[in-house]
């Protein structure tokens, strides 16, 4: 992803709460410009894999935000964020501009401040519109990590699929015992 070498991801920065822009930090670490551009935000049925995530019956109804994150104005990953319509409707992440000082910290600003966090990462070819959106050759392929934000009373608020260019890129994870 970058002249320097592999890119190194560690969650921990986007799921803390702190105010900022987690990406642009990111980004700024590795040399270059982190951006994003807000694709759309809908209220809309949950798909299952979300209504699963967010423990929700299906086709309940989410607030779902399309991001495409770009490193020095190039494509490098989908995000799509659902949030329980319960939560979102009505509150800036119903909006279709950016979120001053991050939705996490948005959701704590709500009494919904994620206390855990689940992560699924998984591999597989891109399909045609993500080799599209991420200028991808064919074939070629994304890592998916699906991420679940738990409160404290074990309560499932924001459930995020990113959808990376896998080339380059590896997840690093710390634990604290």
């Amino acid at each position: 992803m970058t002249s320097a070498g592999p890119w190194t991801s560690v969650s921990m920065p986007y799921v803390s709460g702190r105010r900022g822009d987690a990406w642009a930090a990111e980004a700024a670490a590795h040399g270059g410009t982190g951006t994003q551009k807000l694709l759309s935000v809908d209220e809309a049925a949950a798909s299952a894999m979300v209504a699963d995530m967010l423990g929700l019956e299906p086709d309940e109804p989410v607030v779902m935000r399309r991001r495409l994150m770009l490193f020095n104005d190039r494509p490098v990953e989908l995000v799509e964020s659902s949030y329980p319509a319960s939560i979102a409707r009505g509150t800036r992440l119903a909006e279709p501009r950016k979120i001053p000082g991050g939705a996490v910290a948005l959701l704590g600003d709500l009494g919904q401040l994620p206390r855990r966090v689940r992560e699924d990462v998984s591999a597989r070819l891109a399909t045609p519109e993500e080799r599209a959106a991420l200028g991808l050759d064919d074939p070629s392929c994304v890592l998916l990590l699906a991420r679940t934000l738990i409160t404290e009373d074990n309560r499932p608020v924001e459930a995020s699929v990113m959808t990376m260019v896998a080339d380059g890129r590896r997840l690093r994870y710390e634990l604290t015992p």
